[in-house]
């Protein structure tokens, strides 16, 4: 019998690598563009419980120590290669807390 791969992510805050059903993925969406090619509003950054949304993803422990680190370092900074305002690290450890 062939065992089946587990797919692994790295934590953003700890840095463990540990399976991907364990973690909580923070996904950045897309950027919307207008017609002039010009990119309009703020990045769209959330918790993603399903997996599945679309855009640039990073992982995180169902933890809010993991998330406090990973704010403290700015490591989801540079993951998402854009500025993480308070509110959006405030709506997250919400959403953690709510979920996790």
């Amino acid at each position: 019998m062939v065992k089946k791969k587990i797919p692994m992510r790295k934590c953003t805050g700890c840095g463990e690598m540990k399976p991907k059903k364990e973690l909580i993925r923070i996904v950045k969406a897309p950027e919307k563009t207008d017609e002039n090619g010009n990119v309009s509003g703020d990045a769209d950054i959330s918790v993603d419980l399903t997996g599945k949304k679309q855009g640039r993803g990073a992982y995180i422990c169902r933890n809010a120590e993991c998330l406090q680190k990973a704010e403290k370092a700015h490591r989801l900074e540079k993951s998402f290669s854009c500025k993480i305002s308070q509110e959006i690290y405030a709506k997250l450890a919400k959403e953690l807390g709510e979920n996790g």
